[in-house]
């Protein structure tokens, strides 16, 4: 009997984090599913880059907000590729608003932030758990953030919801064990597109004010957040519950950084 390939859906695994974690695992030889919102074009050309590697694998319209979406998008998976291994709840938003401008945090962008960064990542992983178990068992991982533990970030109600979604990490770790892990990671300041456009014209100093003193010298990239991830679900199998700091030092040096 021919073992087929392991299959991954990597939720907003289009751009950044999410597409560094699905060329990773196209690498490892597993075939990927991975859904956008609004970036269809990159997430059309991660796949177009999967297959040209020699992989396999799917692009798909779903709001991880919509309980409906987070079904149809495990369904289309498991009907595409016959089994479902691995779920990154990888997809994620922010408002970038001042912690002072208390004013600007409406409750339009609590339910937001809510929405999709703690019950999309439920909807998705209460979706693909009879998969997951139908395969033998597998591995979710969901992508938090520092700010969950230092209450700084692009704003307050986006700590919020990734300290929650630590909470969820725990609770169905919990819930899925003894044959589904559950884990988290936790970045900290990651260049790229996404940074630099909630940032704007503050990104290159806030970018070298952590370079200057992060202890390892240099902020995180979408790769070595994905090398993290994939650690998670290729190495120890006695691991659940955890959320994995990834984040060149940021949780031990201090909070004090001066931007140019």
């Amino acid at each position: 009997m021919t073992m087929l390939p392991p299959v991954a859906i990597v939720t907003g695994g289009g751009t950044g984090v999410g597409r560094a974690t699905t060329l990773g695992l196209a690498r490892l030889g597993y075939r990927v599913v991975i859904n956008y919102s609004k970036s269809q074009a990159d997430a059309e050309e991660t796949i177009h880059e999967v297959r040209g590697r020699g992989g396999d694998g799917l692009a798909m319209h779903a709001d991880v907000a919509d309980d409906a979406d987070c079904r149809r998008l495990v369904s289309v998976a498991v009907a595409r590729f016959a089994r479902l291994d691995v779920l990154v709840n990888c997809a994620g938003t922010t408002e970038f608003i001042p912690f002072d401008d208390l004013a600007g945090v409406t409750d339009e962008v609590w339910q937001r932030l809510y929405q999709v960064n703690v019950v999309g990542a439920f909807h998705c992983a209460r979706a693909a758990r009879e998969p997951l178990l139908a395969s033998g068992g597998g591995s979710i991982v969901n992508v938090s953030s520092v700010a969950a533990q230092l209450g700084q970030g692009s704003s307050i109600p986006y700590c919020c919801t990734k300290a929650a979604l630590d909470n969820l990490t725990v609770s169905l770790a919990r819930t899925f064990a003894p044959h589904i892990r559950v884990n988290g990671i936790a970045p900290g300041f990651i260049a790229g597109r996404w940074t630099q456009g909630g940032l704007g014209e503050r990104y290159e100093a806030i970018k070298k004010a952590y370079e200057r003193t992060l202890p390892l010298g240099r902020v995180c990239q979408p790769e070595d957040i994905a090398d993290g991830i994939i650690s998670l679900i290729t190495g120890s199998t006695i691991v659940t519950g955890q959320t994995l700091t990834v984040d060149a030092g940021m949780m031990i040096r201090g909070f004090d950084v001066t931007f140019d």
